[in-house]
């Protein structure tokens, strides 16, 4: 079996990209993270269309991972943890369907795993509203331009990374410890 065989790929909208995007490059079993866009009718969005609210497109990342390190349920609940799923079109202060929480499935079984997976979370109210995270299928994912991949690792000290990114990186840091990928080469 060659390498590329042995991969999957997911794609998740969970509010900013840069967000997810810098707490997904910690994981380990992960192999890539690219930002970009999807879910939308624009053909190759650029990111000033997407803030627009008009091209119907979610600032997602697409994350692909080794499942004999990492299982796709697995990279779920920790996409869960690191946004709130609850708020339609929203997550903190960025407000707009680009914001949305959504789960691009690939494959029928990433949908029945993700719907089962919600489900779940649901029926045990393990937050205190519904979650309305959308279940889709991918149609095509566009990557960001340049400047927005690896965007927290590039700039720790620009305000946003340090007041909203930063913290989510801590917290996802102490809750997931034994998924880091500086914990597994130990």
């Amino acid at each position: 079996m060659n390498q590329e065989n042995s991969q999957e790929t997911v794609t998740l909208a969970g509010g900013c990209f840069w967000c997810i995007e810098a707490v997904f490059q910690e994981i380990n079993g992960v192999e890539s993270v690219v930002s970009g866009y999807t879910g939308g009718t624009t053909v190759n969005p650029a990111y000033q269309q997407v803030c627009s609210d008009e091209t119907g497109h979610a600032e997602a990342i697409q994350v692909r991972f080794d499942p004999s390190k990492i299982s796709y349920r697995e990279i779920l609940e920790i996409f869960f943890s690191v946004h709130d799923p609850t708020t339609l079109n929203r997550q903190g202060a960025d407000v707009g369907t680009q914001y949305r929480s959504a789960i691009f499935y690939q494959s029928e079984e990433q949908k029945a795993v993700a719907e089962q997976l919600i489900g779940e979370f649901d029926k045990a109210h393990l937050w205190k509203k519904p979650i309305v995270t959308q279940i889709l299928p991918l149609d095509k994912f566009y990557p960001a331009e340049d400047y927005h991949r690896d965007y927290f690792a590039r700039h720790p000290e620009q305000a946003y990374c340090r007041m909203v990114i930063s913290p989510k990186a801590n917290k996802f840091r102490k809750q997931w410890a034994k998924r880091l990928k500086r914990w597994s080469m130990k």
